[in-house]
């Protein structure tokens, strides 16, 4: 028994194949879609923090904020409205992953990539044009709706593109995205909040048709999965498109293998029923609380209202979008160290130093501003070390989010999945994903205001929750390929008790007889 969660890859079968440009230059494209996300997450907060923004659209906010001195900076930007505003998106894109998974599995990813960029890209529109706070709503909730199809389908796009060897590092590239455009979202808004005459928000917003376009016209171009296209019955072609994604003849194995995976998966009437089986259940546990680990980190409360937040600490409107752009850069630096490691370190590695690194960062930061704030929220005269302090620290915070519950909360669950469930089970990741980022959105400034600076600790102590459950419970997927990750629960200390080795008789594990039967 390998440590605990673990998995002893002793038996696993190797699949020939290299990285081709062709694979690379597919897989870059279809990570793109990870552009609208990011862009959306770093725009929205950096434009409520824009004066001629609230003026207009939130009064109340802005009298609250700019006029009255004596009120308490943890309280000064709590309003319904805007958090509606901000978290109106979540819920949308809630609603959509639930029906991007019918979409994805009868038409291929490459559409629901495709409906994703279309929505996203009128949502856009919309908002740029806002003349009210309901046309804002409005545009929020078709962003929703696109981010929700494209959510559903990069992540399993990539992880069924990529060579198993190289999954881990070509999937990040979604999350690699994702900060891009949480980046290029904090530069634009810094300038754009420089604009004389208070429009620059509309092309803050309006600038979302950029990556909406991206993935749209990406989409068009992109192949299909061979997966994809042998769950649609295009067996001859989905061969000769997987030889030339691997770059070499012979792929019988591997095509095989997808086909008895799809022939196992068309015996499942109702995927959402089936998800529900006793055998699947490490992957539902794993749908359901990665993402709601991942939103219980605190990452969105620093990235969404990372200007505002940083207001609250002391920082002019200016220098908060600024530290907004220092700290998206991190995001996106850090990110790479994902990318290089997570096929050499493992994904256990990755996910436990980066939980160990979060959790010392935001007791530091909690104590930072518990020191300075208190619990009246009444700073008086910040130096200018502490607040760099403070930064350093949500720096050194990001980077450890970056390089692990960032990527690999879209990472893992993408590639644990079989092909019989794939499609509802990465539907209730994105569901839980955003359903806890519209709960956590809707209650953080309300929570910012009672709870004070014990915020950043109601969020470490789950990230301690989280370190020790994958610790415990998640074995390492480096290395396996995607069509037999079963092995990884079956040899699993907890988890072997529920996937055993008859629970895939018609799975890939009974291959058929020409094919002979795998070791398990």
């Amino acid at each position: 028994m390998p440590a605990v969660g673990g998995f002893d890859k002793g038996t696993g079968r190797a699949y020939p194949g290299n990285l081709t440009p062709y694979v690379t230059v597919t897989c870059v494209v279809a990570a793109m879609g990870g552009l609208i996300f990011g862009y959306d997450i770093g725009i929205s907060g950096g434009v409520t923090s824009m004066t001629p923004f609230l003026k207009k659209f939130f009064p109340s906010v802005y009298k609250k904020a700019a006029l009255d001195k004596s009120t308490n900076q943890y309280c000064k930007f709590d309003s319904d409205t805007l958090t509606l505003f901000t978290s109106s998106l979540y819920l949308a894109a809630l609603v959509a992953s639930l029906v991007a998974s019918t979409v994805t599995r009868k038409f291929g990813r490459k559409y629901s990539m495709l409906f994703g960029g279309l929505l996203f890209c009128a949502g856009a529109i919309i908002n740029g044009a806002a003349k009210a706070v309901w046309m804002l709503i409005l545009g929020r909730i078709l962003l929703g709706f696109g981010i929700g199809f494209a959510n559903q389908s990069v992540p399993l796009y990539l992880s069924e593109m990529a060579p198993y060897k190289y999954r881990g590092a070509l999937n990040i590239g979604f999350q690699l995205s994702i900060t891009i455009g949480i980046l290029v979202a904090n530069i634009l808004n810094y300038f754009f909040a420089k604009i004389k005459g208070g429009w620059g928000w509309r092309l803050s917003l309006g600038g979302a048709v950029v990556p909406a376009l991206i993935i749209t016209i990406g989409s068009l171009v992109l192949p299909d999965t061979p997966n994809s296209m042998i769950e649609r019955g295009q067996h001859e072609a989905a061969k000769t498109k997987l030889r030339r994604i691997r770059g070499v003849d012979d792929v019988e194995e591997e095509f095989q293998d997808l086909v008895t995976a799809s022939e196992a998966s068309k015996l499942v009437e109702h995927p959402w029923r089936n998800i529900l089986q006793k055998k699947y259940r490490p992957h539902l546990t794993m749908a359901i609380l990665i993402p709601f680990f991942q939103q219980l980190t605190g990452i969105n409360v620093i990235m969404f209202y990372a200007p505002v937040l940083f207001q609250t600490i002391g920082f002019k409107s200016d220098a908060s979008l600024m530290s907004a752009v220092i700290t998206g850069g991190v995001n996106v630096l850090a990110t790479l160290v994902s990318i290089y490691g997570v096929d050499k370190w493992g994904r256990r590695f990755l996910f436990l130093e980066g939980g160990t690194q979060m959790l010392i960062c935001q007791i530091i930061v909690a104590t930072c501003i518990g020191v300075k704030f208190g619990v009246d929220g009444n700073p008086g005269d910040l130096p200018k070390w502490y607040a760099i302090v403070v930064v350093l620290f949500i720096c050194v915070y990001v980077a450890g989010f970056a390089w692990s519950w960032g990527p690999l909360g879209w990472l893992v669950p993408s590639e644990i999945f079989p092909l019989e469930i794939r499609s509802a089970a990465q539907s209730i990741n994105v569901s839980v994903n955003m359903l806890f980022t519209f709960i956590i959105a809707q209650i953080f400034l309300k929570m910012l205001c009672h709870m004070k600076f014990g915020l950043f600790l109601f969020f470490a102590f789950f990230v301690l929750v989280m370190s020790f459950y994958i610790y415990f419970f998640l074995p390492e997927t480096k290395g396996i390929p995607i069509e037999e990750m079963s092995d990884v629960w079956k040899r699993h200390w907890f988890w072997s008790r529920y996937v055993t080795a008859d629970s895939y008789n018609n799975g890939l594990e009974m291959a058929k007889d020409n094919y002979g039967v795998k070791n398990v």
